[in-house]
């Protein structure tokens, strides 16, 4: 599957709805308890942008973004308004936001991620999409340097380091990011009369592994 680095208007996902989903067998047992298993490490974000829709021009946009990736041929970057940053959702990105490796001597690529907490519990999410200039590194503390101390590829949200972190040495990082999606249909019906009585298109958004 393609993929462009572009993002959908964010002035048109802003007031969408959607969200995280998970897939769970359940099966219940004869004696009433349950057995519950799920196939997938990560959760998966379905969307609908139809709902932000509220003029003509952006049925226009929509329909310009929707043709230049062939429908659900080609994925795309996509702002979710409820889940793009790395801390609290009124604060700029800092560096020491989140724990996302510690440094062995050897390592000098990390994978970007957003750890989910509740009570004794966790949930470490991938961030592949991170967006340009956003992202900032610390090393124990330490805020590093872009462009000197390390680099960052917006394409896989992997950043690497000149040189390897010391063992032991928590690598902490601040960004927002993208969720990378495609358009879950090859067809988008919008119609002028409807629209303007308040009937808006369904357009639904799903995110791809990358």
């Amino acid at each position: 599957m393609g993929f462009h680095e572009v993002r959908f208007p964010a002035n048109l996902s802003f007031g969408s709805v959607g969200g995280p989903e998970r897939r769970t067998d359940v099966v219940t047992l004869a004696n009433g308890f349950e057995e519950r298993n799920t196939p997938w490490a990560h959760s998966r974000r379905r969307y609908d942008a139809g709902v932000a829709m509220r003029s003509l021009d952006d049925i226009e946009t929509l329909i310009a973004f929707f043709e230049a990736r062939r429908g659900q041929m080609h994925g795309f970057r996509w702002k979710d308004w409820s889940d793009y940053k790395s801390g609290a959702a009124l604060a700029e990105p800092a560096f020491e936001d989140q724990v996302i490796a510690t440094g062995d001597d050897v390592t000098a690529s990390f994978q970007l991620v957003k750890t989910y907490r509740s009570g004794a519990h966790t949930y470490e999410r991938p961030i592949a999409k991170p967006v340009a200039g956003t992202v900032r590194i610390g090393l124990e503390g330490d805020a590093q340097q872009a462009g000197i101390h390390y680099t960052v590829d917006p394409a896989t949200g992997v950043v690497t380091f000149a040189h390897p972190p010391n063992a032991g040495v928590r690598v902490t990082a601040g960004f927002e990011f993208d969720v990378p999606v495609r358009f879950d249909t090859d067809r988008i019906q919008t119609s002028v009369a409807s629209f303007q009585a308040g009937d808006v298109p369904n357009v639904p958004i799903v995110e791809v592994r990358v």
